[in-house]
């Protein structure tokens, strides 16, 4: 507790804390600020965000822009201290579709809303930790977005499954004029990395009573390298001859390492349309649409030879193949996605009489992400094997009929009451053949060039000899015997066994009572009755309430019960890719938890999550401070995770044979090149609890008004049950300590006229990660962290501006990773599992344009 004290002093001396960083006079100290309403956190009448029984941020579009990032997970990470994304250079499809989390809790387990309609998922399934399967955030354009609010308290009898931690809910564009473009460029200070935004709207009448308000965005990214060259006491680069070394320069399509560890290559497309149109005086038709297309790519792991993947075989004469003649100096896969995403919702809302309004609506989601393979080989096929490949895709489809009311009861009490029905679909597509086959040298010995079981050669062999060929068959370490791994190295493609599609369908209701007792008391009562096809029913519910104890104090709680059913992604995925459970590249495998694979390894069908969350706030304004602190506690049972991975091993005598057994009885092909193995399961109980603390405060002085925002967020994460039946010792240790317990961010904000400057100090507090597996065997501790951000904008007129600006201008990088003590290997620098920015600093130049 002395240590939380004395980080958070600082930031409290500049501020106390608002309700959100936005919403009270973040930036103008006008009434229409102060009365900021919200849609997000209620279901009754809308309410200014002062009088909300539940913390709710607001940032406008100039807040959005503010932030000179590309994706929209960054932008909200900078804006929400409890909202964290990092970036993950080695993760599969982790590279192209980032998952985050909100209070210390994963992306799916925070309901995402465009124009407060559930927003749907991607079709990506992280592989590790709680197998995350949430909305790709990155998808929504900053160009499409009027504002944003981020409800941080549990809503699920609200909204339904996964509102759990919060809701960020994206409010589009609605204008019906005028319009805008932007065009940002920049690079990091290492000269590499640069990036390149091209985005726009324009607003255009639909009528004499309605509006279609369009957006785009083209963006572009270049890869970075946070590297040193590979050197493990396994394998060492600058080892190698001189040769070997040359040859080694081509191993990575990208960079001069062998294995970089930095950004991907990325570039996307992508449209967002809003629009809305008033039939008469109490009915409105609706309709938002959005088209995404993205493409990215990133490096894995560096294949040596002798690694199991660049070894000798015996082609069917005899000769030696190994994949060296195709990579003399070993390879590193590229993996690329391409990223297909676009929905439709429409609808029509109004007022049946006076009180008495309604709001039905459709919806539609589809995402898609297709993968390439390249610079890598299938070893089983040995010198038939091609060197790119098509591994399969994954896709996600979501449809879903609502039908919300919200009936006036009294002038002071609102019963909204509603209905739900939504249909889930995920596939998983069969890749080409070549990527997931087993070919001949998955097989000891496939030519028959050997007697079975004996030391003599065949026929086949000895006229292998005769024309030269080196085969023995009485040494058992001769290549004719050597097996290795089947599939796509890096990224085995989806056979047919495990290509399959996944669905179910659900329907939910729900009544919500918010009651003005006096004009001081709020009070706010929900229940929902949730039924999935694959899954019991669920009943939750929530109370909350705000008194204001004054009129510049007040005092709010909440508390609610909520679930999360597993995806049919989550129940459904299967990967194999190379993985560190000890420090050193394995080929691991995910197979689901009710499929026969790791029911043979002890897995249990998967469960709904459930959880049970309170909120205790204050709110109030001292002096010219406005302020909000809140503290919160998520209780979660049955909690989805990646169990630690287990050992896979031929060897009768070790650890891990009866696993290789399981699989191989499984049909498994190419189980004897598979190291380790793991599963989702709901392993255990969590307890997230911490405290949000936000204000905003103008400084009037001789040179004008400087608007001062600070927010902060404390979160802790515990287990609250014992999970060392799924977890090891150091995933125990990294699951409550691998995160920065304390994120801060102060805004400054001042203009001279035509010249606005903006100041932001980002801070990020210390963290521990372990080494040793079953037995911890050393810890680092990474220290505290604050990097700055500074921009100017001059307005040359009331239509065009240039910003000129740097994030962590003075060039901060995290504490680089301990190799005597950490697990972190193969040319890693840096903790590339951190929240904490490692690319350095970055420089970059907008131009704006409005009209």
């Amino acid at each position: 507790m002395k240590k939380f004290k004395s980080q958070i002093l600082p930031i409290t001396i500049a501020a106390i804390c608002t309700q959100g960083m936005a919403v009270q006079s973040v930036f103008a100290q006008d009434e229409a600020d102060l009365e900021e309403v919200v849609v997000t956190g209620t279901r009754g009448k809308p309410r200014s965000v002062a009088d909300s029984p539940v913390p709710v941020d607001v940032f406008n579009a100039d807040q959005i822009k503010s932030v000179s990032y590309t994706d929209t997970n960054d932008i909200i990470q900078t804006l929400v201290p409890s909202y964290a994304v990092g970036r993950a250079p080695i993760a599969d499809g982790g590279t192209f579709i980032r998952s985050a989390t909100l209070r210390g809790m994963p992306s799916d387990k925070a309901l995402v809303l465009v124009n407060s309609k559930r927003r749907h998922r991607s079709s990506l399934v992280s592989i590790g930790g709680s197998g995350v399967q949430g909305p790709d955030i990155a998808t929504i354009p900053a160009a499409a977005l009027k504002n944003v609010e981020v409800l941080r308290d549990g809503a699920a009898a609200l909204y339904g499954s996964d509102a759990i931690a919060g809701v960020i809910n994206f409010i589009l564009n609605d204008n019906a004029e005028g319009g805008s473009i932007s065009l940002d460029a920049g690079e990091y200070y290492e000269g590499d990395g640069q990036q390149m935004t091209l985005s726009g709207n324009v607003g255009l009448p639909l009528g004499d009573a309605g509006f279609v308000s369009i957006s785009g965005e083209f963006s572009s990214q270049d890869f970075t390298s946070r590297s040193e060259q590979y050197c493990e006491s396994w394998f060492c680069v600058t080892d190698q001859s001189a040769e070997y070394q040359a040859a080694a320069k081509n191993a990575s399509l990208e960079g001069d390492v062998v294995q970089p560890w930095g950004q991907p290559n990325a570039e996307a497309t992508r449209f967002f349309v809003n629009s809305g149109y008033d039939i008469s005086d109490t009915t409105s038709l609706y309709a938002f649409a959005n088209y995404s297309e993205s493409e990215a790519d990133g490096g894995f792991f560096y294949r040596y030879p002798g690694n199991g993947t660049i070894e000798e075989l015996r082609n069917a004469d005899g000769s030696i193949y190994t994949p060296q003649d195709k990579f003399p100096g070993g390879f590193t896969p590229r993996f690329f996605g391409d990223v297909t995403d676009y929905s439709f919702v429409g609808g029509v809302k109004g007022e049946f009489t006076d009180g008495f309004s309604y709001d039905i609506s459709g919806r539609y989601g589809y995402d898609e992400i297709s993968y390439t393979l390249k610079n890598t080989v299938n070893p089983s096929l040995g010198i038939d094997s091609p060197t790119s490949f098509k591994p399969g895709d994954l896709s996600n489809e979501e449809i879903q009929y609502q039908a919300d009311f919200a009936l006036d009861l009294t002038d002071t009490m609102v019963l909204s009451f509603g209905a739900t029905y939504m249909k889930e679909t995920y596939d998983v597509k069969e890749g080409e053949e070549s990527s997931y086959v087993a070919g001949p040298h998955a097989l000891s010995d496939p030519y028959d060039l050997c007697v079975d079981g004996g030391t003599t050669p065949t026929a086949a062999g000895i006229t292998a000899i005769a024309n030269g060929s080196s085969l023995n068959c009485a040494d058992p370490s001769d290549p004719v015997y050597k097996v290795v791994g089947v599939g796509s190295n890096g990224f085995p493609g989806y056979s047919p066994e495990f290509s399959d599609s996944y669905d179910r369908d659900s329907y939910g209701i729900y009544a919500d009572l918010s009651y003005d007792v006096t004009d001081k008391l709020f009070l706010e009562a929900a229940m929902r009755y949730e039924d999935y096809s694959d899954f019991d029913a669920e009943l939750v519910g929530k109370l909350a309430a705000k008194y204001s104890i004054t009129d510049t104090f007040g005092i709010r709680g909440s508390i609610g019960t909520g679930f999360r059913a597993p995806t049919p992604g989550q129940q459904g995925t299967t990967n194999v890719s190379t993985r560190l459970p000890n420090g050193q590249p394995v080929a691991t495998g995910l197979f689901p938890a009710g499929g026969p694979v790791a029911q043979a390894l002890g897995a249990k069908e998967l469960e709904p999550e459930t959880s049970t969350s309170y909120t205790l706030g204050f709110t109030g304004e001292t002096g010219p401070v406005s302020w909000t602190l809140d503290f919160y506690r998520i209780e979660v049972a049955d909690r989805t995770y990646a169990v630690s991975t287990l050992p896979v091993s031929t060897d009768p005598n070790s650890a891990g044979y009866d696993n290789y057994l399981a699989l191989s009885n499984a049909g498994v092909a190419g189980a004897e090149t598979i190291g380790g193995v793991f599963y989702f399961a709901n392993g255990f109980d969590t307890l997230t609890q911490g405290i949000d603390l936000v204000a905003s405060m103008p400084i009037d002085w001789s040179a004008g008004i400087t608007d001062l925002t600070a927010s902060f967020n404390y979160n802790t994460s515990e287990f609250d049950s014992d999970p060392s039946e799924y977890l090891n010792a150091e995933d125990q240790f990294d699951f409550e300590n691998a995160t920065p317990e304390i994120r801060g961010v102060i805004t400054a904000r001042h203009s001279f006229e035509a010249l606005t400057l903006m100041l932001r100090a980002n801070y990020y507090g210390s963290y521990e990660d372990a080494n040793g597996g079953s037995s911890i065997s050393a810890v680092q501790e990474y220290g505290q962290e604050v990097m700055f951000d500074l921009e100017g904008t001059y307005h040359f007129n009331d239509t065009f501006s240039v910003t000129l600006g740097g994030r962590n201008i003075f060039d901060e990088y995290p504490d680089k990773a301990d190799k005597e003590i950490n697990d972190y290997c193969c040319g890693r620098v840096y903790s590339s599992n951190t929240i904490v920015p490692w690319q350095g600093g970055y420089y970059f130049l907008r131009l704006d344009a409005e009209f």
